[in-house]
């Protein structure tokens, strides 16, 4: 990061949106020399069905993750990149948070960084108000497209047409927020991509509104930190959320006692992660624990065929209150 841009950014980030922003602070004795050049393409969208915001990233640098996708429920997603400043990220989500549209947040940032034309910066605020700035001296191919409620933008390209193909993939997707994005990256990939080739990749969905729990308002929060393939890592982690979300609907289920639902949901996980062991065996627990014998048993059969270490875990599961102090149904399922 920018250490010397940051005192700057936040007295930006403080500003009405309707005040002028501070001209930047007096140069430092050394000039400053932008970091982390994370050129790259991403995408910032909001699902207009569900109003779920989400930003996604492909780069040829090591742990993009970590620096380029910001997003919060009920605020936005933030995609900094080029000659990243990372505090784009959490100042214009502090900035949309306070109330300020995406076009006002990205201004203010933007008026008080002195090294705004190596920046690369997109954002999308809770009602699916767009921003976007590509600098006059991000390395090119570079440019960016601003759609209804989504902005894809991308730096260092092989050729100029990346860009237009990921918002045409994105517009002519169905499916949800991460279906399109992903469509958006293959869209890109099938332009040639970053002129450097493919390394990393993340995907982050929130809900459109905060249930107070923010662990809970995390779709997807999935990293690809070093890969050959990281959009298809991204792709096949992207279905392996998807299996676990499907177990955990099918858990609530067994305990509200809702068993053809549970039936549909764990089928669901199954379908999307047929190779996982783990899956049925919890999905063997839950039944077992709800007095569900007969369908448990067969499953307790298929998970130690695979894994004969799981039939150890058993008797651990009753000392912990995971499956009752049942000896006779411990010894069935021992047993299989």
């Amino acid at each position: 990061m920018n250490r010397a841009l940051l005192p700057t950014l936040l007295l930006a980030a403080l500003l009405p949106a309707c005040e002028k922003a501070p001209d930047p602070l007096p140069a430092d004795p050394a000039p400053r020399v932008p970091t982390r050049p994370v050129h790259t393409y991403s995408i910032v969208a909001r699902d207009p069905v569900t109003g779920d915001l989400g930003v996604a990233v492909q780069s040829h640098w090591f742990n993009v993750g970590s620096v380029v996708p910001w997003a919060e429920s009920g605020v936005g997603a933030v995609a900094t990149q080029s000659f990243v400043e990372p505090s784009y990220g959490a100042l214009g989500l502090s900035l949309m948070r306070a109330g300020k549209p995406a076009s006002d947040a990205l201004k203010a940032l933007l008026t008080a960084d002195p090294d705004r034309e190596v920046r690369q910066v997109a954002m999308v605020d809770a009602k699916g108000r767009v921003a976007t700035h590509t600098g006059s001296k991000c390395i090119g191919a570079a440019g960016h497209e601003a759609g209804d409620g989504f902005s894809v933008q991308a730096n260092l390209m092989d050729k100029p047409t990346v860009w237009p193909a990921m918002a045409r993939a994105f517009r002519g997707k169905k499916g949800d927020l991460a279906d399109r994005m992903l469509a958006a990256f293959r869209a890109a990939e099938a332009e040639g991509g970053d002129l450097r080739g493919k390394q990393s990749a993340a995907l982050i969905i929130v809900r459109a509104q905060p249930s107070g729990q923010p662990w809970n308002d995390r779709l997807f929060d999935l990293r690809v930190e070093d890969h050959p393939d990281p959009i298809g890592e991204l792709e096949r982690l992207v279905k392996l959320q998807r299996a676990y979300r499907h177990m955990d609907e099918g858990d609530r289920h067994v305990t509200a006692a809702r068993w053809e639902a549970a039936k549909k949901s764990y089928a669901e996980a199954a379908k999307l992660a047929p190779g996982i062991v783990e899956m049925p065996f919890w999905q063997a627990v839950a039944l077992a624990s709800q007095g569900r014998r007969d369908e448990a048993l067969p499953l307790f059969k298929s998970v130690f065929a695979k894994e004969p270490a799981y039939r150890r875990l058993v008797p651990r599961l009753v000392d912990v209150g995971q499956l009752p102090k049942d000896p006779q149904l411990i010894k069935a399922i021992e047993a299989q």
